[in-house]
């Protein structure tokens, strides 16, 4: 199928009257714009199909930072996410959507990405620790190399009961303070496994990726926690490991 390429919608909003205008995260050309032309007409037969967490196939033509969508197939159905689950999967999306840069190649992210999404469709408790192995799996590709199993000072391998302090383009240095950007060694051994055995090892992944990914996503605050906190106190989860603040 010469052209045709394996995507996902990351995200999509109305176009002049009958038009989408899509962000597609696409296999071998990453995250790109396009206009999908009568996509939401009456008669459109694209009007199912162009919907986040549905497996695509897709082509495209035009120059400029906006193409134009040429043709769009489901490969199957929409992988089926809801509650927890589909704001957990809206979130990802945010991410990469505001992360990428446009028309970048992330073969093996795009791959992480449909385990993720493919995970979060098939778990039955908390997802959070699906977004955790995500987040860490975006970093390693956005090239934000870290060494969670030595001292960033001595070089010397982490113990389990150590504090290590993170700093910014440096690493993980043992030290006696203990802030927001301290860690102890099991944490860091959890990381770098991408395993969390437990709630605080859970606690101590979320913190880091949020310090870890801050950088790329700016001040702006992500749509999807608010959606996602306005879901939360609607319908208060019980037993969750996700707290209600973020995912």
């Amino acid at each position: 199928m010469d052209g045709w390429q394996r995507a996902f919608v990351l995200h999509g909003r109305p176009y002049s009257e009958t038009s989408l205008l899509l962000d597609l995260f696409t296999e071998s050309h990453g995250r790109i714009k396009l206009l999908a032309k009568g996509a939401r007409g009456r008669r459109s037969h694209l009007k199912g199909c162009l919907q986040p967490f549905t497996p695509l196939l897709v082509r495209w033509g035009g120059k400029g930072g906006v193409k134009t969508l040429r043709a769009a197939e489901a490969v199957s159905l929409s992988l089926p996410l809801s509650g927890l689950t589909l704001y957990s999967g809206l979130y990802v999306n945010e991410v990469l959507d505001r992360v990428l840069e446009a028309e970048t190649p992330y073969s093996s992210l795009f791959f992480d990405y449909l385990e993720c999404i493919q995970s979060l469709a098939g778990v039955s408790g908390s997802p959070e620790r699906i977004l955790r192995r995500f987040e860490l799996a975006l970093l390693g590709h956005l090239g934000y190399g870290i060494d969670f199993l030595h001292c960033a000072g001595s070089g010397e391998p982490v113990t389990e009961q150590m504090t290590y302090r993170y700093r910014a383009e440096k690493g993980f240095i043992a030290s006696l303070v203990v802030d927001h950007f301290s860690f102890t060694g099991r944490d860091l051994q959890a990381l770098a496994n991408r395993e969390f055995p437990d709630v605080d090892t859970l606690k101590a992944a979320k913190r880091f990726t949020r310090i870890a990914l801050k950088p790329y996503l700016g001040g702006k605050p992500l749509k999807s926690r608010e959606l996602f906190r306005q879901f939360t106190i609607k319908k208060p989860t019980s037993g969750s490991a996700l707290p209600v603040d973020d995912q």
